[in-house]
């Protein structure tokens, strides 16, 4: 069978290429995804959930407190929309105890789940079925001049538009979260083994210009 031209053959074969690519593609280390990815892929699941979530559970050591856990519903982005890098930026201010108590004890997690994604359907949150992720590492003040709070700015406003307008004598500032250890759960069978490096430098299975594929 031909169709313009083009075998069957080859049709199939390149079908088959263009919904591999749909579902999972590496681009300069930067995972893009059209949807879940399978639950054996573990690098791919904890990029994909932090890719496009918009928010999530950021808990810091109180000092008010006497050092007791604070989770603090937060927004973050790790960069353009489907271009995330896989760290977590945050605008805060030390009107919050989030960012008061990061300058006093950086030691943080982020707790982000699969359910505002909107793909658990009726499954509830605590299923593991449902993936859910921490980030435990350090919350660190991203400096006011560098490149770095130039990248957080866009990728935070990209993400969360209102930010711009928020209150200038509120004194908001760039944060981000140094990852030191990720707990990833996305099927049943205990967490997956994922290192801090496997997170952040994926295989490159593709190299495609990001103009090519937006």
């Amino acid at each position: 069978m031909e169709v313009r031209g083009v075998s069957s053959h080859h049709l199939i074969c390149f079908l088959f290429v263009f919904v591999f690519l749909e579902v999972s593609i590496f681009a300069h280390g930067r995972l893009l995804l059209e949807g879940k990815p399978d639950p054996d892929n573990a690098v791919a699941t904890a990029r994909w959930l932090v890719s496009q979530n918009y928010w999530g559970v950021l808990s810091t050591i109180s000092n008010d407190m006497g050092g007791a856990p604070f989770g603090n519903v937060v927004s973050f982005s790790d960069g353009l929309p489907d271009q995330g890098r896989g760290i977590p930026y945050f605008y805060l201010t030390t009107l919050d105890p989030t960012a008061r108590n990061a300058l006093k004890d950086q030691r943080s997690s982020l707790t982000i789940s699969e359910y505002p994604i909107g793909t658990c359907g009726t499954t509830d949150p605590e299923n593991p079925t449902c993936a859910k992720l921490t980030l435990t590492g350090k919350l660190k003040l991203v400096h006011r001049d560098s490149s770095e709070a130039e990248f957080a700015e866009h990728a935070l406003f990209s993400k969360h538009a209102e930010m711009k307008d928020w209150p200038k004598d509120h004194n908001f500032e760039f944060y981000r979260l140094e990852i030191e250890d990720l707990f990833l759960i996305d099927w049943f069978g205990g967490p997956k083994p994922l290192t801090v490096d496997k997170y952040l430098h994926p295989p490159i299975v593709y190299r495609i210009q990001l103009a090519s594929v937006v």
